[in-house]
């Protein structure tokens, strides 16, 4: 019997510990929309078999093996009582291949990958034990927020669109698929045809489904990409072999190889970072639309669920993209479903639980894993490109103040560049030297008004009016 919540309550959960257990139907009901999405979207995951290919050395039923794992992985956050769709630390994804790059594919990189997951997984779960997660998401300056936010939303688009990305060498597919991805995600006036059309609220409802379906499409027909091969049956990783590619069998990291890792464990840490705060973001823009569910967002179980998963990756199957706290598109997509009601999505849980099932079931799919294979970099490409839009407008909600607006731009543009170890000192300088006018001040700060030209404060109310009207 599905356990029903009173009204303004917490869904009801088992409690476990610092866990908070919910099951699909005992706690929530099954979600359609979020199963066809998952059915598409569980491409994403296959999206990492490439690099998993390419820097360790596996071959493609191992890589395949990781994959299931790492959705084993997707599944538990939503399980032990956080609210967010998880998946990987994506910004990140290109320090971390320039690390792992350094070694030679095989035991080397291996060995590699698992001394950075291993770190990554002791900061998270340190944080969590002392509960420094929470105090550092609460008391962070909201320009230090907004410049994580900004250079990984830099970092992870201009790492598509510049010479050599996959836009530049797919122009057709990526650049129409990504187009329309962002209008039906994001789009104002996409948003009300959504209020007057059904058509087109059902739309919304696939999220990033029809841009990546698109996408697709439009590769194979001007040949971007090579037609698939179906084949029918059921899809069967090779964990037979899984374990000579397990740090059982090519050997532990040093302590040589552990300290080498934490430079890159704190810039995969600080980009993670950005990501709890844009899943906090996501979920306050539409928790006051449900007055019917109280949403706890606990980072310290943030924290914790985060580092299990890095432990698991580390030992069953290190991962390049390493386990995040948030997958931004579809938790977007989720977000903005789960606030048209109660009639459309019962819980935030429903919806964030369904889609990783039903991706890890698609895992074992051999027509739907078949079908999507040659289009693999597609998934990432807009995954990236869509997580970068969320982090840049997410990072201007954070800014209230010019002053604020200076550093956070300086530091993003620093972070970018350099990585997000320069960013993060550049950004601290500039807030102390800049921003900072003592305790006393501190309340004030944020009180202070952005100022246009003449020198005088923005009118909220007028600008709100404005923008309606426009």
């Amino acid at each position: 019997m599905l356990l029903k919540r009173k009204h303004g309550e917490e869904h009801p959960y088992w409690p476990a510990g610092p866990f908070k257990i919910r099951l699909p139907f005992i706690h929530y009901r099954w979600e359609i929309p979020e199963t066809i999405q998952a059915l598409v979207m569980f491409v994403v995951a296959m999206g990492m078999i490439p690099l998993l290919e390419q820097y360790l050395g596996l071959p493609y039923n191992v890589a395949l093996a990781f994959v299931v794992v790492c959705g084993v992985g997707f599944m538990l956050p939503t399980l032990l009582g956080v609210p967010f769709v998880p998946g990987w630390i994506t910004p990140a994804i290109p320090v971390v291949l320039l690390f792992v790059g350094e070694y030679e594919a095989g035991p080397d990189a291996i060995r590699a990958l698992v001394a950075l997951q291993l770190v990554v997984a002791f900061i998270f779960l340190f944080m969590a034990v002392t509960r420094l997660g929470t105090k550092l998401v609460d008391n962070i300056p909201n320009s230090i927020k907004a410049g994580i936010l900004l250079g990984a939303g830099i970092a992870a688009i201009s790492g598509e669109i510049s010479a050599g990305g996959r836009l530049h060498s797919t122009p057709l597919s990526l650049g129409i698929g990504g187009l329309v991805t962002v209008y039906v995600l994001f789009s104002l006036s996409f948003r009300d045809w959504t209020e007057k059309h059904r058509w087109a609220k059902l739309i919304a409802s696939y999220g990033m489904v029809p841009g990546m379906l698109l996408t697709m499409f439009i590769g194979w027909g001007v040949t971007e990409y090579p037609l698939p091969e179906v084949e029918w049956g059921v899809n069967v990783p090779d964990f037979a072999s899984i374990w000579a590619y397990l740090p059982f069998s090519v050997g532990f990291p040093g302590i040589e190889l552990l300290a080498a890792a934490i430079p890159t464990a704190i810039i995969a840490y600080i980009i993670a970072f950005g990501d709890i705060i844009v899943g906090q973001s996501l979920i306050k823009r539409v928790d006051h639309l449900r007055p019917d569910e109280k949403i706890e967002v606990n980072v310290d179980r943030v924290h914790l669920v985060t580092g299990i998963r890095n432990v698991i990756h580390a030992l069953l199957a290190p991962y390049p993209g390493l386990a995040g706290p948030l997958f931004t598109g579809a938790m977007a997509t989720i977000a903005e479903r789960y606030r048209y009601g109660r009639k459309a999505m019962d819980t935030i849980y429903s919806g964030a639980s369904v889609f990783w099932i039903v991706g890890f079931i698609a895992l074992f799919m051999l027509p739907l894993v078949t079908l999507f294979k040659p289009v693999l970099p597609i998934a990432l490409s807009i995954t990236l490109l869509i997580t970068g839009y969320l982090c840049i407008a997410v990072a201007v909600e954070q800014i209230d103040n010019a002053t604020s607006m200076g550093v956070a731009g300086v530091m993003g543009v620093v972070l970018a560049t350099h990585g997000a170890a320069w960013g993060l000192g550049v950004g601290l300088v500039m807030f102390f030297m800049v921003e900072y006018r003592g305790r006393k001040k501190a309340s004030e700060d944020a009180e202070e008004p952005i100022h246009v030209e003449d020198n005088m404060p923005v009118d909220k109310d007028e600008d709100e009016t404005a923008a309606s009207k426009s």
